[in-house]
């Protein structure tokens, strides 16, 4: 028989690392939640080597906030790229 995987949201893992924080005791709100201690474990770690930015969608890259703006110029410089080559073939 297999066991089903559960899946969590972003914001109920967010919430879980803010009350691990807040209550100083990660055993306790695990068992609270329901949620393994283990698994409580790396949540924390990956909300604080990403902060907002952890616990993305399926398909899509953690990044830190560096990043994320690094990603964001680089599309907007190939925008730029794109439009100036279509007003020189003009």
């Amino acid at each position: 028989m297999s066991r089903t995987r559960k899946n969590y949201t972003t914001a109920f893992k967010q919430k879980a690392v803010e009350l691990s924080h807040a209550k100083g005791n990660v055993e306790q709100v695990s068992r609270e939640l329901g949620v393994y201690s283990s698994l409580r474990h790396c949540w924390r770690k990956e909300f604080s080597k990403y902060g907002k930015n952890s616990f993305p969608d399926r398909g899509k890259a953690k990044l830190t906030g560096e990043q994320r703006e690094i990603a964001v110029l680089k599309k907007q410089l190939k925008d730029v790229a794109l439009e100036n080559d279509c007003v020189v073939l003009k």
